[in-house]
């Protein structure tokens, strides 16, 4: 005779809790290491001015970076918005509407930033 022990519990909800975790701490780490590399740059070099932002940047290692850090930083900002409008937005075409305007709004500051590194 097997014998359960305790009440069933219903397991609801989207299932995100480690993988978005997981995702906030990995972005969150190249974005602190993206800072360290760029304060080096500022700190490390001449004066600073447009000539030396232009030269920081001009270096295709650095728009790498910086391009995997913007992506890095919509990543995290989706998973934190996303977050806050499923945890405290109850009626769901309103919390959709939401998540929709998010993510308009975040790619429109992706195609922005990359405009504006590339054209350096």
């Amino acid at each position: 005779m097997s014998q359960n022990y305790g009440s069933k519990r219903i397991v609801v909800g989207a299932h995100y809790g480690f993988r978005d975790w997981l995702a906030q701490r990995v972005t969150a780490v190249l974005m602190a290491l993206y800072t360290v590399v760029l304060l080096l740059q500022v700190l490390l070099g001449g004066p600073l001015g447009y000539e030396r932002w232009a030269g920081i940047f001009a270096q295709q290692w650095m728009k790498f970076l910086t391009f995997t850090v913007i992506v890095a930083l919509l990543v995290h900002a989706w998973v934190g918005v996303r977050d806050i409008w499923m945890d405290y937005i109850k009626p769901v075409g309103i919390r959709l509407t939401l998540q929709v305007f998010t993510i308009v709004w975040l790619v429109g500051c992706a195609g922005w930033s990359i405009q504006v590194l590339w054209r350096l």
